[in-house]
């Protein structure tokens, strides 16, 4: 069952592949902003998707964060998320990112659980 405070945990090391320089978002050598958001995403995600029920998922609806240092090349990156709201369908998370010299991002984010079938259904849809 879905509680306040379930604690989720994703980490990755920072290499050429997720520069702001390779993903567009800079031209520098350094962790990319939409590599860390992704990172959020991916600890909220798991951190709920034991108590979904079968046929069940989450998509993120809502990021507001903000980047708060750089991390150069071959360090270490993980994000935190904690759930501070429940309302239907709708789950807030806390989120935060770090590196080995402390914190590197942080806000909120919102997903909502869907029925995986019927969303992906009405997604292909849109094709006509």
């Amino acid at each position: 069952m879905l509680e306040i405070n379930i604690q989720g945990r994703a980490e990755s090391l920072v290499c050429e592949e997720n520069t702001a320089a390779k993903m567009g978002s800079g031209d520098l050598p350094v962790f990319a902003t939409p590599c860390m958001i992704a990172l959020m995403e991916e600890a909220a995600q798991s951190s709920v998707a034991p108590y979904l029920e079968e046929g069940q998922s989450t998509v993120g609806t809502k990021m507001c964060v903000s980047h708060d240092a750089a991390t150069p090349l071959g360090m270490k990156v993980w994000a935190e998320s904690r759930l501070t709201g429940i309302d239907g369908r709708r789950l807030v998370f806390e989120v935060k990112a770090f590196d080995a010299c402390g914190p590197i991002g942080q806000g909120t984010h919102e997903r909502f659980i869907i029925k995986r079938q019927r969303f992906l259904e009405k997604t292909e849809a849109k094709k006509g």
